[in-house]
């Protein structure tokens, strides 16, 4: 059982009487009684519910109840899955999908709430200092990493470092740059680090809180997002296209990022991630499968998951599109079969992490894939004999299975954001392009697939390859987790590769143009602020 998601639940209704001001006039939150910050932050219990307050709306119809992931996951080249659920944002056109606006407006509020969060425990005078450094760690991470998604997805957004009130009464503020909006999340990540404790420490408080570690992670991520995408001049080969063949691209740099000195942010990048391996507070999950069985939840691999809990407001429907077997019948979602030929024959993330035996909710007994029948086709006795449909031919994985009741359609999938292995491979992606494929970066890459029995990586590549390479682990590592679209994106080469797939299977467009590098900002956002005086590009 998971004690962050009891503990806010207990606190849900504390923190419905408490408005919280919004950090843009569109965001801005019906009040539900008469409190008011000045008269709800007087204890330790209104600390604790405002702080669960602001983890509370990353469960919301917003963020990860499905807008999110929906519009993060969906949107690249190895996902596929059934038109009626991948035929919005999976084929390019987010627009179409009703929950569009959702990131953008979730993020956000997570924001308001995290503002309010420090303005005011800042100031309570009666509250145990260790507690109080926590909760203002935790809320400074919580809004910086909504602004890492946000800069990510809709390119420079309006700042907001202080609620909406008498004092600070403006509500249209326009847009930042995209280097100014990174400095925010650097800064807001900063702070967290230095307030929060680290994995193990008491004071860090329950599992699925954001601690210490957590927040050097992200650091290391938002250096690494910087010097990727300000790279210029590089290459970088990709396995993609209609013959799965290996196709080399010239990246381009991300628009806003230019002349950033790219090896000062991968140094940085490189350093805190090796400052996160170095603390000894995590460590690879040995049995990769046993990642996402329940007993891998919030585990010393899982640095940060979203946490849920059954029978509770805190449920989402990953399970029911993800998994084989669904209320639908089967998923919805699967990695592509040539995403699944990109792995080796023995590596476990495809032996133990795709369903290659299933029955469907209507008795059909299914094996994937067609062309490993000597594998699957007869498994314990059971003849598994649809060989050559199309309904055969779907890698799900298992990353979203373990939850409490399957056969319901909003179950308890906890979601990783942050997993240990990803340090290391930012330390190879790093010491790559700093100074070339070495023993550094080398043991970095070699550690995660040494994991899943995988053989070493070639030992003579160069740059480029290694580069190439690591892109490939990566995506072999964390399909179907919400990173591939945002490595493509960093990269500069998300349209190029989407492109030359055109057509995917199950017959999803992955058809791009320059309007889909960001989101559109929401209509109701541009009509609000009257300071945002177009939308991005294309929209």
């Amino acid at each position: 059982m998971n004690k962050l998601s009891k503990y806010i639940i207990a606190c849900m209704a504390g923190v419905g009487a408490l408005s919280f001001s919004a950090c843009q006039k569109a965001l801005e939150e019906k009040p539900y009684s008469f409190y008011s910050p000045e008269n709800f932050y007087k204890n330790e219990n209104d600390a604790k519910a405002a702080i669960n307050g602001v983890y509370n709306h990353l469960y919301s119809y917003d963020l990860y109840m499905q807008p999110f992931w929906n519009m993060t996951i969906l949107d690249d080249d190895h996902v596929s899955g059934a038109d009626w659920f991948v035929g919005t944002t999976g084929a390019g056109n987010p627009q179409a999908y009703w929950g569009y606006s959702g990131p953008w407006i979730g993020s956000y509020a997570v924001i308001a709430r995290a503002c309010s969060v420090i303005e005011n425990v800042g100031k309570m005078e009666n509250l145990n200092a260790e507690l109080k450094q926590r909760i203002l760690g935790e809320a400074y991470f919580l809004r910086g990493w909504s602004y890492f998604n946000l800069v990510q997805l809709y390119g420079g957004v309006p700042i907001r470092t202080e609620s909406l009130s008498g004092n600070n009464p403006e509500t249209n503020v326009p847009r930042a740059s995209v280097k100014d909006t990174y400095a925010q999340v650097i800064s807001d990540l900063k702070e967290a680090e230095a307030k929060l404790y680290p994995a193990g420490d008491p004071r860090s408080g329950e599992a699925g809180r954001v601690t210490q570690g957590v927040a050097k992670a992200m650091l290391a991520k938002t250096y690494l997002t910087m010097a990727s995408g300000s790279l210029a001049g590089a290459s970088i080969s990709v396995r993609g296209g209609t013959d799965n063949g290996v196709y080399t691209y010239q990246k381009t740099v991300v628009a806003g990022l230019e002349g950033l000195d790219t090896k000062a942010y991968y140094t940085l990048a490189r350093d805190k991630a090796q400052e996160v391996i170095n603390s000894g507070q995590y460590a690879l999950t040995q049995n990769w499968n046993e990642l996402w069985s329940t007993a891998g939840r919030n585990n010393r691999e899982q640095m940060w998951m979203i946490q849920s809990l059954a029978g509770s407001p805190f449920m989402n429907n990953l399970g029911v599109y993800f998994s084989a077997r669904s209320t639908f019948g089967v998923g919805a979602v699967w990695k592509s079969n040539n995403h699944y030929k990109d792995y080796e024959d023995q590596d476990k993330r495809i032996l133990d992490g795709v369903t290659h035996n299933y029955t469907t909710l209507q008795g059909t007994n299914i094996f994937y894939p067609s062309w490993e029948a000597d594998k699957y086709k007869v498994v314990n006795g059971v003849n598994y004999n649809n060989t050559g449909s199309t309904t055969a031919e779907r890698a799900y994985v298992i990353k979203f299975s373990a939850v409490a009741d399957p056969e319901v359609a909003l179950s308890d999938a906890f979601f990783p954001i942050i997993r240990y292995s990803e340090l290391y491979l930012m330390v190879a992606e790093a010491e790559n392009e700093i100074n070339g494929p070495n023993t550094v970066a080398y043991q970095a890459l070699n550690t995660i697939r040494r994991r899943v029995s995988a053989s070493d990586a070639s030992p003579n590549m160069n740059v480029q390859d290694f580069r190439s390479f690591v892109l490939a682990e990566r995506a072999r590592e964390f399909a179907l987790e919400g990173i591939r679209r945002f490595d493509l994106i960093r990269w500069g080469i998300y349209l190029p590769v989407m492109n030359k797939i055109g057509t995917g299977q199950n017959n999803i467009s992955k058809v791009r143009n320059t309007r889909n590098l960001l989101f559109p900002i929401p209509l109701n956002e541009l009509n609000a602020n009257t300071a945002i005086i177009e939308n991005n590009p294309g929209w």
